[in-house]
């Protein structure tokens, strides 16, 4: 931008630098407004006659400029007058004539009042009226509207020789911009950079004016945006240039120059010997050398935008190992090679890095603090004079003093450590390379220095002695702040739950203590409800209260999750078959927290029919109560129907934070029935004696005692439960100890410990892993020699071992090649669970289990058997095939043989995607998995088990 000096007498003129369009308004004049150019006069531009001759004003007649025509008045002001202001112009000389924005836009700005001869009125031109010219001149370059902008004035000397001034605003209107586009972007989206552009509230409109600044700014986002993807070569050069369709109108162009993508070939540290390369390398998040999961975790590509993270990973590892004063600097690029195409280049990343010297701890103090003693605070810092400095020790302390700071109401408190190192030379006040003030009166070798800055230099004082031995002491300064109280507890949003239902979770009172800690507790709670979405950062709202000391009010804001499941319709599972259902269930029946269902369905595999009521809160007590009562028919295929009757009451008490006791009572009958010929085999039943037993026949087959059992137990249960959230965990535990008892009513006695574990550990914002593991057994007592073939532990497809057939893993008979089960199994469950978005999970997952039964221990091996017909000489395949599916009409006689050994544990690894469906209310999965240790599983075919499996189920493992 230039300016020109202003001149006012002559020529008043201010020069800038920039564009724009529209018809040329008339000049102001005295009376009427701006008159109307004459087309006939001189072309815009020419000289006005010279306004003295021989040094005497002469007459002007007409002066023509800027495409204007002017002549005299009608009226002239009295002879003798000074100089007077005539008329104003807006002069677009610069850009064809004609302006872009309204003219009468710009008359808005401009206060200069021009004479009105014809009323006589006359305004003089003096010092007040350049006052107002320099006003307009700020006001127009103040709209931005204009890229070059100068005033000047004319002289018009009336007949009675008074001197008329004209002043012309000479504009030149900024460019506008009508086209904006991205050329040669391709690994970056134009959507993208759009996005990118809307989150830094920046955007270039179209038929907005061009301004430099903001496509400077532009252009280098857009270059972020491809180094963040690597491209750290990429140009991105904006280019202007001039459309049709009127004036100062352009098309605005960012030409993209892609370039290759970086990829670190190598990495290397420069400095280090305490630490390897190696260990340094792994600390590395985002830029990372190249390993076998690069392809699928993006590493091996350079990214500048994210050195400053991990440049601090490696500082934190050396402060951990005792190197205080451990340094990372700016890497340097070497460039090792560029791919044959063209498109890669790989580099080594040169890290040079300053270790300096390990410390240890020497004295460990505590200052500031007056309510906690310091013996109260010790116990929490891990860390002991004469251990090397480790600052995550540190820091951990001072997260635990800030959670028992915030459970007693102060939660302002901040703490600090503050580092001496009493063995280092301490610079005084003019020693080489000290800075005035430092060490000024103190010399107390703190790396904190004084701020005085005017202290009279002195003569250079020695040196300290420099130690061998690299101390360290540490003081933890602590603000407390003041304790707060709690004024007000409100929440918002809950537009169905009641305000008690949610309030009963809550731990902190009001006029109590504000406990931080209860508050955490509080909301974890309230996330386990399930009844809202996630409760975390801005939702819950601690304000200090207006016009109170030290109370504050808490507002925790949810969001309702339809809790309220209505189902009806057909479908079919492996697990129903072909089923039709009507169903309604409720986790938060009338928000009152109550647990309500009810349940119809009729299928080919699966008859269900089942009411349930479960109050958490009995009598306002936190003491859970709840009955149900069903009808359930299962068919397992080729092995038999299990159809069972019976009802349920249980009880809960909490027995600790997240813990609660519960003892249920339960009686059933049930009867098997449509049982596969091959479990009434004489043969069978002569070779596996608890069959008889189990299925309540003889050694014919023949049905006894109705073939109906009869089970009352109770099952006295310990669970403790910490995990955040019901539907999409990511952090927590879960532990499961129960016991069943039968006996207590019916004719079926039998005594089953079970222990069940749950893990979740959050990995980052977007995945988390969760592991499982699970203990059972099962065993009768008193008359009950051999227990129900539906009561023997089995592990049950897609909720145990994914991609199995249900009750396909546990033991199996030798001859009919049927289940029957064992009386104990373990499992175990890993998965790694990534956000994808929304309500979208990717789950990526690894299930091991085996199934014992009596006599036979876990192990990490099977026998392979195999069995074989006896008194036939040379049976043929098909006889073989049809004696083993048929063995009542068989004539063979069998004999089993070990010919090997398998894993005992069956395993399943694979991928699912699962996903909530909220008008449902519950997870569905489509399961994708290997089977790779299947050895002796058959499916519900009988064949055996496939290595590939694809299953759709509901629910979730674990």
């Amino acid at each position: 931008m230039k300016f020109r000096t202003l001149i006012l007498a002559a020529t008043l003129s201010v020069l800038a630098a920039v564009p724009a369009a529209a018809q040329p308004p008339s000049p102001a004049s005295a009376s009427q407004g701006p008159p109307a150019p004459v087309p006939s006069l001189p072309a815009p531009g020419s000289q006005a006659p010279s306004a003295t001759q021989a040094g005497k004003p002469q007459p002007t007649g007409t002066m023509a400029f800027c495409g204007y025509t002017i002549g005299p008045p009608a009226k002239l002001p009295p002879a003798g007058s000074g100089p007077v202001l005539y008329q104003y112009a807006l002069c677009f000389e610069r850009q064809g004539g004609t302006s872009v924005i309204d003219p009468q836009t710009y008359i808005y700005y401009i206060q200069l009042k021009p004479s009105q001869p014809s009323q006589d009125r006359w305004v003089p031109y003096n010092d007040l009226t350049e006052q107002i010219v320099l006003q307009d001149f700020k006001r127009l370059w103040g709209t931005n509207f204009l890229d070059d902008l100068s005033i000047e004035t004319r002289d018009f000397v009336f007949s009675n020789g008074v001197v008329g001034k004209i002043v012309i605003y000479n504009m030149e209107e900024r460019q506008r911009i009508k086209i904006v586009d991205y050329v040669g972007s391709k690994k970056v989206e134009q959507s993208k950079i759009e996005e990118e552009l809307k989150k830094k509230s920046i955007a270039i409109r179209l038929d907005s004016f061009i301004d430099p600044s903001l496509v400077r700014r532009v252009a280098g986002i857009v270059r972020d945006l491809y180094a963040e993807k690597g491209y750290q070569y990429a140009e991105v050069k904006p280019e202007v240039k001039e459309v049709s369709g009127g004036p100062k109108l352009v098309h605005l162009t960012f030409n993209i120059t892609e370039g290759p993508k970086v990829k670190i070939g190598k990495v290397d540290f420069l400095g280090n010997t305490a630490i390897s390369d190696g260990t340094l390398a792994r600390k590395l998040k985002d830029n990372k050398g190249p390993n076998l999961f690069s392809f699928m975790l993006g590493s091996g590509t350079y990214k500048e935008d994210k050195w400053g993270d991990d440049a601090e990973k490696v500082i934190e590892y050396y402060r951990q190992k005792g190197y205080v004063q451990a340094r990372v600097g700016q890497p340097e690029l070497r460039v090792l090679e560029d791919s044959t195409d063209g498109k890669t280049r790989y580099i080594e990343l040169q890290i040079p890095v300053t270790e300096g010297r390990r410390y240890r701890v020497g004295e460990f103090t505590f200052a500031g603090n007056k309510v906690v003693k310091s013996e109260g605070l010790r116990p929490l810092f891990k860390l002991e004079t004469g251990d090397y400095y480790n600052e995550k020790k540190i820091r951990d302390g001072l997260k635990k003093a800030q959670e028992l700071y915030g459970s007693g109401g102060y939660f302002e408190f901040v703490g600090f450590p503050d580092l001496d190192f009493p063995n280092e030379p301490k610079p005084g006040v003019g020693q080489p390379g000290a800075q005035p003030g430092e060490g000024d009166g103190a010399g107390d070798g703190k790396t904190t220095t004084s701020s005085a800055a005017s202290a009279p230099p002195l003569a250079p004082a020695p040196p300290a002695a420099k130690s061998d031995a690299p101390v360290v002491n540490v003081t933890v300064r602590m603000e407390e702040g003041k304790q707060y109280f709690v004024n007000r507890i409100t929440f918002v949003g809950n537009t169905t739950t009641r305000d008690n239902v949610i309030r009963r979770e809550i731990r902190l009172f009001e006029g109590g203590v504000f406990n931080t800690e209860a508050l955490k507790y509080s909301v974890r709670r309230i996330n386990q409800l399930g009844y809202f979405k996630n409760v975390e950062g801005e939702a819950i709202d601690v304000q200090k209260t207006p016009g109170a000391d030290a109370k504050v009010d808490v507002k925790i804001k949810v969001e309702e999750q339809n809790r309220n499941q209505i189902t009806f319709g057909a479908g079919v599972s492996q697990y129903d078959g072909f089923f039709g259902q009507l169903a309604f269930q409720t986790s938060n029946f009338m928000g009152r927290g109550e647990t309500f269902s009810v349940s119809l369905q009729q299928g080919d595999l699966a008859k269900n029919y089942q009411v349930g009521f479960t109050e958490p809160f009995l009598f306002d007590r936190p003491i859970t109560a709840g009955v149900d009562v069903y009808r359930q028919d299962i068919r397992y295929i080729n092995q038999f129907t299990q159809s069972t009757a019976g009802g349920n009451m249980v009880w809960g008490f909490p027995v600790a934070p997240f813990a609660r006791i519960f003892a249920n009572y339960s009686y059933q009958r049930v009867k098997i029935k449509d049982i596969n010929s091959a479990y009434l085999n004489p043969t069978v039943l002569q070779a596996n004696p608890f069959l008889r037993d189990s299925l309540l026949v003889d050694l014919n087959g023949t049905t006894v005692q109705n073939g109906t059992r009869r089970i009352g137990k109770i099952g006295p249960s310990f669970i403790y439960n910490t995990v955040d959230n019901p539907i999409f965990p990511t952090t927590g535990r879960k532990y499961t100890l129960g016991f069943d008892f039968a006996g207590i009513g019916g004719n079926t006695q039998f005594m089953s410990p079970s222990m069940d574990g749950v893990w979740y550990l959050k990995v980052n914002n977007r995945t988390s892993i969760g592991l499982h593991g699970q203990f059972q057994y099962i065993r009768p007592y008193g008359d009950t020699k051999d227990l129900p073939i539906f009561e023997k532990v089995l592990l049950r497809g897609q909720y145990s071992i994914r991609c199995y057939d249900l009750r396909s893993v546990g033991r199996r008979d030798p001859i009919s090649r049927l289940v029957t089960g064992g009386n104990k199994s373990l499992l175990f469950n890993a998965e790694y669970l990534i956000n994808i978005a929304g309500p979208v999970r990717l789950v990526l997952f690894y299930d091991a289990g085996q199934v014992q039964d009596v006599g036979h221990s876990f192990a990490w091996k099977d026998p392979v058997t195999q069995t074989t017909a006896l008194n036939v000489l040379s049976p043929d395949a098909a006889s073989i095939l049809y004696s083993v599916l048929n063995p009542i009409t068989s004539p063979f006689q069998y004999q089993t043989s070990t010919i090997g050994q398998a894993s005992a544990f069956k395993t399943s690894t694979g991928a699912e995607i699962r996903f909530f469906m909220p008008v449902l209310n519950v997870p569905f999965r489509l399961i994708m998995a290997l089977n790779p240790q299947r050895s002796g599983v058959l499916d519900n075919n009988l064949q055996p088990e496939k290595l590939f499996k694809f299953r759709f189920a509901v629910g979730t493992t674990f």
